[in-house]
């Protein structure tokens, strides 16, 4: 058994126990999830079960987007609604003045990551340094958003701001909501968070703990998960060369995107490997057992 599984996270619990939840329910050891989802946060985590796991760089590199409620003149020492309070000073900006700084925080930024995170400094993680109180110097890493909208801006002295974003990889979005109210003048934090999709494979497609005994409903197949990757139906005499990891610089192999990765499919639609064509030579990145 093997494939990909779209879980609703739902607040309050974290990446690690809905993998450790997944694997009691389907029996499967190897599970691996396409990028970790704050306790506080909500919506799609993708899960690859079985041999598939080499096949999740593939969804953790398409765009993710979220819808995230943020309060200003209010900072935590996790950047969200799950930290301690540093200080509260009230926030006094119309609308528009927000509008008119949201164009700096879309394209390729940079962004702080925060103390709070998975990163790794020295072989530790930055979460287990600040939780004994160190606050490590971290450098700016360069991200992609490719949308931010203000959906709504609450009225009062602490604001409530919420948006919708659209971004690539290593995000952190409760940097951007800090950062956001930092070009304003003031200091913010997440109070509500959700991850409607990574590419295609949407949150409200994807089964909840409460349903999860009724998992096989839910599985997706390789190819399946990877539609946002183009695809190259080839040949069986092909299909032969790709089981074994050949490289190709002619054939029906070749018809897929230059620089890009490709699903190769046999002639039922499953998924055999993926490739990358690379000056004219179709090169394999993954390819699945039979």
């Amino acid at each position: 058994m093997r494939g990909f599984l779209i879980v609703d996270k739902p607040g309050g619990i974290t990446s690690n126990r809905v993998v450790g939840e997944v694997k009691k329910a389907t029996g499967i050891k190897k599970v691996g999830h396409a990028g970790t989802l704050d306790p506080m946060a909500t919506g799609a985590l993708v899960l690859a079960l079985g041999n598939v796991t080499r096949l999740i760089r593939f969804v953790q590199d398409q765009p993710k987007e979220y819808l995230a409620t943020a309060q200003f003149g209010v900072a935590t020492d996790t950047l969200d609604a799950d930290g301690a309070v540093l200080s509260r000073e009230p926030m006094d900006f119309e609308p528009d003045e927000l509008m008119a700084v949201v164009p700096r925080f879309t394209g390729v930024i940079h962004q702080v990551p925060p103390m709070m995170s998975a990163l790794k400094k020295d072989g530790r993680r930055l979460y287990e340094l600040a939780r004994e109180g160190q606050v490590i110097e971290r450098e700016a890493r360069p991200v992609v958003i490719h949308e931010l909208e203000v959906l709504q801006v609450g009225a009062g002295p602490y604001p409530e701001v919420e948006f919708r974003v659209v971004c690539g990889k290593g995000t952190y979005i409760r940097s951007l909501a800090d950062d956001m109210a930092a070009a304003l003048g003031g200091s913010g934090h997440l109070t509500a968070l959700r991850r409607t999709r990574i590419g295609s494979l949407k949150a409200a497609d994807g089964v909840s703990m409460e349903l999860m005994d009724d998992w096989r409903s839910y599985l997706l197949s390789p190819s399946d998960a990877l539609t946002d990757l183009p695809a190259v139906t080839v040949s069986s005499e092909t299909l032969r060369g790709v089981r074994h990891g050949m490289r190709f610089v002619g054939g029906d192999i070749v018809d897929g995107p230059e620089g890009e990765s490709y699903r190769v499919l046999d002639d039922s639609g499953s998924l055999a490997a993926v490739y990358r064509l690379d000056g004219g030579q179709a090169r394999p990145e993954v390819v699945l057992s039979t």
